[in-house]
């Protein structure tokens, strides 16, 4: 990204019109989905499996901070600004998750996509 970019890009995220007449249709609010629903989301660094709880809570696996499935809260999705779309996964926006008192913010989110289901287990 040049420096131009970075530029705009950070007046967008301050911009309260950015937010508010876009059209969200490009990710997901949390909120809407029910408790086991499944995601998978790409970033530019990693995929990221994510499982809905059914208190506002998700499990979360991936990337470095997330090895293995983690209970924390989704908060939402931000540029970085001073603004969060509150419970909500778009593309092209950092996913910011709270695990233990910290907020991991991931890289850019590149799809937002239906999880796979877990394979088969054998009894």
């Amino acid at each position: 990204m040049s420096r131009a970019d970075a530029a705009t890009e950070c007046r967008a995220a301050a911009q309260l019109d950015f937010w508010t007449m876009r059209a969200w249709d490009d990710g997901v609010q949390v909120d809407q989905l029910r408790a086991m629903d499944r995601l998978q989301i790409r970033t530019r660094n990693s995929i990221y499996h994510i499982i809905i709880g059914d208190s506002g809570d998700v499990l979360v696996k991936g990337g470095r901070f997330f090895p293995e499935y983690t209970r924390a809260v989704l908060l939402g999705s931000s540029l970085g600004g001073a603004f969060l779309k509150l419970g909500g996964i778009y593309r092209g926006f950092s996913m910011e998750i709270m695990f233990d008192g910290t907020r991991i913010v991931t890289s850019t989110v590149e799809a937002v996509l239906s999880g796979p289901p877990d394979p088969a287990t054998v009894h």
